[in-house]
């Protein structure tokens, strides 16, 4: 999930945050800790970002906001922190500084940006499904709110496609679930995971493959006519597929109409 999604994620972010300022780092390196000038404190953190020094950038911004948390660069300064930790792959900084951002300036036209970096941030941390599943769902949740609430904004075409691939991850793992209790006869708790699928992520490329499991599990249990059912909502819908295919072939074998 990482690599190119992480790049063009990155590229959005960039181009929707301007990284410009008004006045020039006067040629100060790297004093982030020394009381100065607003300006100044920001333009060094800039700089350095600019240098790819992301983690310092990230505690450069931060030192903005501590020195001058009432100016308008402390409020920029915020965005900048969280975008730093985001290219420098802290994402729970990440998520912390935007969520403070948001907290203090609900209202701000730039709340789209923090909604967006929010979930980002949890996207780029889904794992393979084999794994725990709970930060897939906490990406879910915040690309789902940042459409609800921000639906014409820059960042919603984005969020909707991650929220496909996310909800197709999350169908995923149930799969892989559903797989293995079949694998061990579970047949009761197989089809209830092959059912999430179905009823909850309908519209994934799992669906098919999930109904050719219920035909699988039907038949063993000994219930041809409800194995027949899934079979047929199967050839409805997916009459090219692979799975359909199978069942056809399972049911003239193990089920056939009398």
């Amino acid at each position: 999930m990482m690599s190119r999604a992480f790049r063009s994620t990155a590229l959005v972010l960039i181009s929707a945050l301007a990284l410009s300022a008004c006045a020039t780092n006067k040629g100060k390196k790297d004093q982030a800790y020394i009381a100065r000038d607003v300006e100044t404190l920001y333009n060094v953190a800039k700089d350095t970002l600019e240098k790819r020094q992301y983690k310092l950038a990230a505690a450069q911004f931060d030192e903005v906001e501590r020195q001058h948390p009432y100016s308008v660069w402390a409020r920029r300064a915020q965005l900048m922190s969280a975008f730093s930790y985001f290219v420098a792959r802290q994402y729970n900084d990440a998520v912390l500084s935007s969520q403070r951002f948001l907290s203090l300036h609900p209202g701000s036209r730039e709340a789209p940006y923090a909604y967006y970096m929010i979930a980002v941030s949890y996207y780029e941390q889904i794992t393979d499904v084999q794994r725990d599943q709970k930060i897939t769902q906490q990406a879910l949740d915040a690309l789902s709110e940042l459409v609800r609430r921000y639906p014409n904004s820059d960042y919603a075409a984005d969020a909707r496609l991650k929220i496909d691939l996310t909800r197709d991850h999350l169908a995923g793992k149930e799969m892989e679930v559903g797989r293995f209790y079949e694998n061990q006869a579970l047949y009761l708790a197989a089809i209830s995971r092959f059912r999430v699928v179905i009823d909850q992520y309908d519209t994934t490329s799992h669906t098919p493959e999930a109904l050719h499991r219920l035909v699988e599990c039907y038949l063993a249990l000994g219930l041809p006519e409800e194995a027949r059912k899934a079979a047929a909502v199967l050839g409805s819908n997916y009459t090219g597929s692979k799975w359909y295919q199978r069942s056809y072939a399972l049911i003239a074998k193990k089920a056939p109409a009398a």
